[in-house]
């Protein structure tokens, strides 16, 4: 074989190489459909089917039912959605129904981070999240999605149950239209998803996170109105 035969082999050799790597990686993008502006000024109607989504691997979503008539949470394609009836928490575990707001990303692969202790509040995990994502090369300017595992010092929950017909939207009274209810010193899995430029679309005005939950026994999931996390805790990223 003469010498430019085999410089062109090791060229040929080293693209496939880099196509092989970068095919390995995966797509963390994060979409969305809906926006928590337009759910204040009265917006209800559906903006996505979760039908739609039903097929898609690895799912982690979160968001609200049409009419906000209920929670959404998906964990890796499982649905743990939440409703009220009666006055009881009820799971919808189908992908039946539509959503007003719903936010989601397909993630195949995760990186495990210890919390300290120090990070015991929402606010100073939205800091932190930034700060592991920079370290691990994940574009922080862009929504991030994420999971927490471990025992929650304090969870504060609810589940949204809309009066139909009432137009007067207020962050206070989406939290006390349905059920809630705070879990102490149990454990919890997280789902949630960071951005600093999604204010009042997909995270509230006051903060750059949204996060929803379910417990340890699969027995309460919903939306989670504050957290203050213990030590052991686990931040999950995305691979990428």
């Amino acid at each position: 074989m003469g010498r430019l035969s085999k410089q062109i082999l090791v060229v040929a050799s080293f693209a496939l190489l880099v196509v092989g790597c970068n095919s390995g990686n995966q797509n963390t993008e994060v979409k969305y459909s809906g926006a928590l502006r337009s759910m204040m000024s009265g917006d209800l109607q559906a903006t996505a089917s979760l039908d739609s989504l039903s097929k898609k691997p690895h799912l982690y979503a979160l968001g609200a039912f049409e009419n906000l008539k209920g929670e959404i949470q998906i964990f890796d394609g499982k649905a743990f959605n939440s409703t009220v009836q009666s006055g009881n928490l009820v799971f919808d575990k189908t992908f039946d129904k539509k959503a007003s707001l719903i936010v989601y990303a397909e993630i195949s692969s995760w990186q495990n981070i210890e919390i300290p202790s120090a990070i015991d509040s929402s606010k100073k995990l939205e800091t932190f999240i930034e700060k592991q994502a920079n370290q691990l090369g994940i574009d922080a300017e862009k929504p991030i999605p994420f999971l927490i595992e471990g025992m929650a010092k304090s969870l504060s929950w609810h589940v949204i149950n809309w009066k139909d017909g009432d137009t007067e939207h207020t962050h206070q009274k989406h939290k006390e239209s349905g059920l809630k209810g705070v879990e102490e010193n149990k454990k919890v899995e997280i789902i949630g998803f960071f951005s600093k430029s999604h204010q009042a679309v997909f995270t509230h005005h006051t903060t750059f996170l949204h996060m929803h939950f379910k417990n340890q026994n699969e027995e309460l999931a919903g939306h989670v109105d504050d957290l203050k996390l213990s030590s052991n805790m686990i931040l999950i990223l995305p691979k990428g």
